[in-house]
């Protein structure tokens, strides 16, 4: 089984930020591919499930809130035996400028409170990420990120970065990282 995290945080005031971007990415994925997502409360998180391929998806979004966020993955992968190659986290990136998405197989938290969380408490940064750009930034982290994407910001969202970053996720589970990057980064 692979798992695919979107962070983000709960709660219709946070549904368009900028530190949503990985709830948005699953919700896009989940409208293309009609599936849906159920509250579990035991693994902290919503829960969905796919067949790509041969392949068993469970797509979460964590409801621990974005500091928060190791501890539902955590209690997935160990209620699922989910082995540490077969996660993908989508988050949002201060770092990238708007509509550019990265690939990486391993790294440290980069200053993203919910990365550390998970890196907290998996054990391990040796987990696939796809950063989803969000920049540049104006005025202090922890209020942009909170802040909601402009009409601008959200039309290249829905129109290319969504979509890309699905893409990007579908690349990574069968193609691996090295080609998943040549091709998006």
């Amino acid at each position: 089984m692979k798992l695919i995290v979107g962070l983000g945080n709960i709660g219709d005031k946070y549904c368009f930020t900028r530190h949503n971007a990985g709830f948005m990415v699953l919700d896009k994925w989940s409208l293309s591919e009609n599936f849906s997502f159920k509250q579990d409360s035991k693994l902290k998180s919503f829960v969905s499930k796919l067949k790509i391929g041969a392949d068993d998806i469970l797509f979460i979004k964590p409801t621990t809130y974005m500091n928060l966020s190791g501890e539902a993955v955590r209690a997935v992968t160990d209620y699922y035996k989910i082995n540490i190659d077969d996660i993908i986290v989508i988050y949002d990136d201060i770092a990238l400028n708007m509509g550019t998405i990265r690939i990486r197989a391993t790294g440290s938290d980069g200053g993203h409170n919910g990365i550390k969380s998970i890196i907290t408490h998996l054990g391990t940064d040796k987990f696939k990420r796809i950063k989803v750009g969000i920049g540049p930034q104006i005025g202090p982290s922890e209020h942009y990120v909170l802040q909601n994407f402009s009409k601008e910001q959200l039309e290249i969202l829905k129109n290319e970065v969504l979509e890309k970053t699905i893409e990007a996720a579908k690349s990574l589970m069968t193609e691996g990282v090295e080609k998943t990057q040549n091709k998006f980064n």
